[in-house]
């Protein structure tokens, strides 16, 4: 555990946030992923919501079950015991992407930033295995990094209107797969056929704060094979 941390406080009337370290990191996902199973296996009838982020967890609690001292020694408690434990890694997953300029209408303006080739962005975008910092934006959207600094690119200075589901996407130096269609602004260069989210199912998301994903290439009939609507293809604005 990096010295001061972890570090819980207070952020509203039942709720606190706790702070891993300075900046997010392998480690710090994996120490936010173990201190967050760790609370629902023993606190889970006394929790409201767990949200894991970049170097961070907020705890919202029932405050007709517990007090803030009480779930504040309770982290502690845990975070006291975790550099004791082996920290379980989180999953392994490789998503499938279809790279092209059909399906990634900002792969070569991402690739003459970079003063590279497209086959050159594609190769430094797969050659990554990425920690998932944290979901947001929208149910399943999940923040990875970082992805290698020569293919960093900021946001559109122009969101689009509409961002189809599975759109593989790099914004500064972190990179993710739009889980359903949405409004946007981070630059496209594929598309992924696996759903990223799904509420029918348990758990809902795909992947969660500690997993590692990489990407590989899929051609475009392999895209349609698993599952891939040329729909999607045909609606991205250009």
């Amino acid at each position: 555990m990096n010295k001061g941390f972890p570090r819980v406080n207070l952020a509203s009337e039942n709720s606190v946030i706790v702070y891993f370290s300075e900046r997010p990191c392998a480690k710090t996902s994996r120490l936010i992923a173990n201190t967050s199973e760790q609370l629902k296996n023993k606190l889970s009838h006394k929790l409201i919501d767990l949200v894991p982020s970049y170097h961070s967890l907020l705890v919202v609690y029932n405050p007709l079950e517990i007090n803030y001292l009480t779930i504040k020694n309770e982290i502690y408690s845990i975070a006291s015991e975790i550099p004791n434990k082996v920290l379980s890694a989180g999953k392994s997953i490789e998503l499938p992407v279809y790279y092209s300029q059909e399906s990634g209408p900002d792969l070569q303006r991402l690739a003459d930033h970079a003063n590279l080739t497209i086959d050159q962005v594609i190769a430094l975008h797969q050659q990554t295995e990425y920690i998932v910092y944290a979901i947001g934006f929208a149910p399943g959207f999940a923040y990875l990094g970082e992805i290698d600094s020569r293919i960093a690119m900021p946001r559109l200075s122009t969101p689009r209107t509409s961002v189809p589901k599975g759109a593989v996407a790099i914004a500064d130096r972190q990179t993710a797969v739009y889980p359903s269609q949405s409004p946007g602004g981070w630059n496209l260069i594929g598309l992924c056929p696996s759903p990223m989210f799904d509420p029918s199912q348990k758990p809902s998301t795909l992947i969660n704060v500690g997993d590692k994903v990489s990407f590989k290439g899929i051609d475009r009939n392999e895209f349609i094979q698993r599952g891939g609507l040329v729909e999607s293809i045909s609606s991205i604005e250009q």
